[in-house]
């Protein structure tokens, strides 16, 4: 063993037993290079003791992943400062990435945000903010205040910096133009044209005001890289300072061509220009999650111990009573104890039309009370209402990387060393073959080559898509978790679909009641009501409910039996009433044998049939049934239209469930699975090449979700379904569907032109500069132009119409 022993605590979820510890125990031990490993059941956590130059962390969370258990990180999220290219995201990232007890470091450019994910006993937040400062950066924990006030502090400061640029650099810029010959005409003042006037004007822009170019450039070559800030203060340093030399060696003459002071201090200011073009539209890019925290309530009125009390949404408890006025918002998430109302739950659903509540309906925070007066007991409130969970989502999947960043990435981390290696080399082939001897020229070129190539561009081009697109995608109601799962998305080529809940309502529905002629429908109806309203089954409520909309006056029993299994028996003002199966009529005598035609021609149409008898003779037949949503037929229709397979899931039984297929224009039915089944059929599907995507809404979905390529859950499901998922749609709506998928397709392709446009910039820009066509401050001016280009080309997803 290495005397460089070194030793980890893990956290461990998944253990059930003593026998888990224990395989886990031997499974860390017969890796190469661990002394010893303890695995304590009661705290859950796994103490480890090994050689760090055989092995690592990973290699122990492998492990663990492999004998089915799992390890637990926190997370942390971190405001970064002073970043100005993908280069400086990516040393941050390195840097955090190498702390011990980190196990993933993911910094975003583009939301000036890092997310890390670490081991709680190895390290910490304080950590981690002392190593990205010692890097040469800021770091802070985020508040939602502060990340406003800092994003806002930062653009004012980067404006005065610029107007005060501007002015000093105008007259430079006078000067240089006036010598053209085809500005002849221009008046230029000779005052201007003295080399220590425009030493005078230069100095404070490239010292004072371009100081953050060299101080991020010599934090970036003391950590042993180099970033945008090195290209700059390079190429402003070269003219300013050989601007210098030739004022020194020809002081006492008029302004010659071998002065570059109007290079230097006009490239920063160009700089700076682009970069506050940048900060605002960045700004813009996360307008999605400003949006969605100003429709939070701020207060809410509280009704304790017989007062009603105003108090801030924040200090609002779990059972506390809220009173909600017509026309307030509602504060929390919760449940109606009196009154009913309808409410505008448009901003979470997408619906336009108000949805009715009553005493025991759920309504959500921040949506809006119509027209009646309620109360209601808070049941979610902070961050796990509806909202705050959707403004989660919504941070997390811009802040996150998709895996077509980690090739600008990788390509950002080493393209300023080549560049400086082009910019000296092009320096040299111009001093010695070009124009031998003339020095001038090739300092031109030498700082048009470092300019043009600065990969600003690059760093911004999928961060600022992800934000954009993630962010009008839930406008439309639709949450993708994640950059990776936005990319995913449009590679679907086959959808399954849980019939329960997603394809239907999920709620049965009264659809057919057949009588015999003997019957009086009045008397029927009453009867059956009667009979079930004391019935908790769905089935039977929804019997009630169904025959209560007909115009049946339920009354009271004398006598009422559940049969679990076959139905119901009770007496209703001295009559008899039976409902239920064949063989309960067949129990109790009653013939039913003629009938057995019509039910099974319901029972064909996926319904559930009943029977009904009175007073011992045969009465009628009800049907049940779960109702298709309205909507489903033609958004299934769409996405058969974009050539995509619909398979429909259920466990139902086969007839049922092929019965709804046809209704809506499904082919392809998997039925009669179980819970754990559905993941082993959507294993098959991808066993045959499939790029599958599972929309559920239940508990038992949620195998499936988490199997799927990408799990889609319907936001009217369960939460655990929603937590297995990859993408929440908010809607009931199956329009959601296709309309995530052409998302994830516009957001791919405008980060594909945006790679392309940053690329072109570079490979196109470079020779040109190198072939001396590209003076200094063009080569500046196309620089900030690519890196604002490709960021108003990101915001174009922000005014994307919705599909459905």
């Amino acid at each position: 063993m290495s005397a460089n022993k070194k030793e980890t605590t893990l956290h461990i979820s998944g253990m059930t037993c003593a026998a888990c510890a224990n395989r886990i125990e031997k499974g860390l031990t017969k890796l190469d290079g661990v002394e010893m490993a303890t695995v304590n059941l009661p705290l859950e956590k796994a103490s480890i003791s090994y050689d760090p130059a055989k092995l690592g962390e990973k290699d122990f969370e492998e492990k663990i992943d492999a004998l089915g258990y799992g390890v637990i990180h926190e997370k942390a999220e971190l405001e970064i400062t002073g970043m100005t290219c993908a280069a400086c995201s990516a040393r941050i990232e390195k840097g955090l990435s190498k702390l011990d007890g980190v196990a993933f470091a993911s910094v975003n450019l583009a939301l000036e945000k890092a997310v890390i994910s670490y081991h709680p006993s190895q390290t910490s937040v304080s950590d981690m903010i002392a190593k990205v400062e010692k890097l040469g950066y800021g770091a802070h924990r985020p508040s939602q205040e502060d990340s406003s006030d800092h994003r806002e502090e930062a653009i004012k400061v980067q404006k005065r910096k610029f107007i005060l640029s501007a002015i000093l650099s105008l007259p430079l810029l006078w000067t240089m133009v006036g010598h053209f010959s085809f500005t002849s005409f221009l008046y230029v003042p000779d005052f201007l044209t003295n080399p220590w006037v425009q030493l005078i004007l230069a100095t404070p822009v490239q010292f004072i005001i371009g100081a953050q170019f060299y101080i991020g450039a010599y934090k970036a070559l003391r950590n042993g890289s180099a970033n945008m800030d090195v290209l700059v203060a390079m190429g402003t340093s070269a003219a300013y300072f050989y601007s210098l030399y030739q004022a020194i060696v020809t002081a006492g003459s008029h302004h010659g061509p071998h002065l570059y002071f109007e290079t230097s201090a006009v490239l920063i200011t160009l700089i700076l220009l682009g970069k506050l073009f940048e900060a605002n539209a960045k700004g813009r890019s996360s307008e999605a999650i400003k949006t969605l925290m100003g429709l939070q309530a701020k207060t809410a009125r509280v009704y304790k111990d017989g007062k009603e009390i105003d108090t801030p949404v924040e200090e609002v408890m779990i059972g506390d009573i809220v009173i909600v006025k017509p026309g307030e918002k509602i504060p929390v998430d919760g449940e109606v104890t009196e009154g009913s109302t309808s409410i505008d739950e448009s901003m979470l659903t997408g619906e336009s039309l108000p949805v009715d509540k009553e005493r025991g309906d759920s309504v959500f925070g921040s949506t809006v009370n119509q027209n009646g007066s309620i109360r209601m007991k808070a049941q979610k409130v902070g961050r796990d209402t509806a909202l705050a969970r959707i403004i989660k989502v919504v941070e997390d999947a811009q802040g996150s990387k998709a895996p077509i960043q980690r090739l600008a990435d990788r390509i950002s981390g080493i393209f300023v060393p080549i560049v400086v290696g082009l910019a000296l080399l092009t320096f040299l082939i111009w001093i010695v073959w070009i124009e031998p001897g003339d020095f001038t020229q090739a300092l031109e070129v030498f700082i048009a080559v470092l300019v043009i190539a600065c990969p600003c561009a690059l760093g911004l081009a999928t961060p600022t898509s992800i934000m954009a697109g993630s962010g009008r995608a839930a406008e439309f109601g639709i949450l993708f978790k994640g950059g990776e799962h936005l990319e995913q998305t449009q590679l679907i080529d086959t959808v399954v679909l849980d019939k329960t809940g997603t394809v239907t309502n999920g709620a049965p529905v009264l659809t057919d009641h057949l009588m015999a002629d003997w019957v009086k429908e009045d008397e029927f109806l009453r009867l059956v009501a009667s009979s079930e309203q004391q019935s908790e089954h769905p089935l039977a409520q929804a019997i009630v409910q169904g025959l209560k909309d007909k115009g049946a006056l339920p009354s009271s029993t004398s006598s009422f039996e559940a049969v679990p299994g076959k139905g119901v028996r009770s007496t209703v003002d001295g009559r008899h009433v039976l409902i239920g199966t064949n063989a309960f009529m067949d129990e109790n005598g009653v013939e039913t044998a003629f009938v057995a035609e019509d039910k099974a021609k319901l029972e064909s149409q996926g319904k559930t049939a009943m029977l009904v008898a009175i007073d011992g003779r045969y009465a009628g037949l009800l049907a049940v049934a779960d109702t298709v949503k309205e909507t489903s037929k033609a958004a299934i229709e769409r996405l058969q239209n974009m050539d995509i397979t619909v398979i429909m899931m259920t466990g139902d039984n086969t007839r049922t469930a092929k019965a709804i297929a046809s209704q809506v224009g499904i082919q392809e039915v998997i039925a009669e699975v179980l819970p754990e089944g559905k993941a082993s059929a959507i294993k098959n599907l991808q066993k045959s090449g499939r790029n599958v995507a599972m929309v559920g809404d239940g508990i038992n979905d949620a195998p499936a979700l988490a199997t799927a390529n990408v799990g889609m859950a319907i936001g009217t499901g369960t939460d655990i379904a929603m937590e297995a998922a990859d993408i929440t749609l908010i809607r009931g709506d199956l329009h959601s569907i296709a309309d995530a998928i052409l998302m994830s397709a516009k957001t791919m392709r405008n980060i594909k032109q945006n790679l392309f446009w940053a690329f072109a910039y570079n490979t196109i820009g470079i020779p040109i500069a190198a072939a001396g066509l590209l003076a200094p401050w063009v080569a500046g001016a196309a620089m900030a132009f690519s890196s604002v280009s490709v960021v108003l080309n990101a915001l174009r997803l922000q005014r994307v119409k919705k599909w459905s």
